[in-house]
């Protein structure tokens, strides 16, 4: 193959990329911080997936499930992460940090568009909802995630997380379960339940 005719693929490539995976943007950002927990985090995590996803995209085939692919290196981006951090010490950051981060936010700096899942939990009267999703386990709430706030089926999240399609089902009703309970108490004191 040429110079020219290999420029011509890496420009094709770079098209298709853009035009397939930029779009899936404002839902993996979500998916990340829901992971994540922290916006700048959910940031970092986003650009990693993108980053292995170009340099990965030459090996993806056209016409089978993108989203679910991308979903797959962010959580595997998200698990590696997350077990390298388990193993090195807590930093804490000094306040200069914290007001630079404040101002950041207030300034509306962010180019990345809240996907729908994300203003919808935005509106919520009250915080329980987030809360309660946010504190179940990781294992159980990166199924939830996919298969309530994301809609993808039991095959794809066990394609997702690598894992066999029997204990997806299991963590995903572990992890219902949890949110149930841990929601319970909210519902009575609305009087949802009796």
């Amino acid at each position: 193959m040429s110079k020219a005719e290999t420029a011509v693929d890496e420009d094709a490539l770079r098209e298709r990329f853009e035009r397939d995976v930029l779009p899936l943007l404002p839902s993996l950002y979500g998916a990340a911080l829901r992971m994540t927990r922290n916006p700048a985090d959910a940031e970092d995590l986003v650009q990693d997936t993108y980053l292995r996803a170009f340099r990965g995209f030459g090996g993806f085939t056209e016409g089978t499930n993108l989203k679910a692919w991308l979903y797959r290196i962010l959580t595997n981006s998200f698990i590696n992460t997350y077990r390298k951090k388990q193993r090195q010490p807590q930093i804490v950051e000094g306040p200069d940090d914290i007001e630079e981060w404040y101002l950041f936010d207030k300034l509306g700096a962010r180019n990345v568009q809240d996907s729908a899942e994300d203003e919808v939990l935005d509106r919520l009267p009250d915080s329980d909802v987030k809360e309660a999703l946010e504190s179940i386990p990781e294992n159980f709430r990166i199924p939830v995630l996919l298969a309530d706030v994301e809609g993808f089926s039991y095959k794809e999240i066990a394609d997702i997380m690598e894992t066999p399609i029997g204990t997806v089902m299991s963590r995903l009703h572990r992890g219902r379960k949890a949110l149930e309970k841990a929601l319970w108490e909210t519902a009575r004191e609305r009087g949802l339940v009796g």
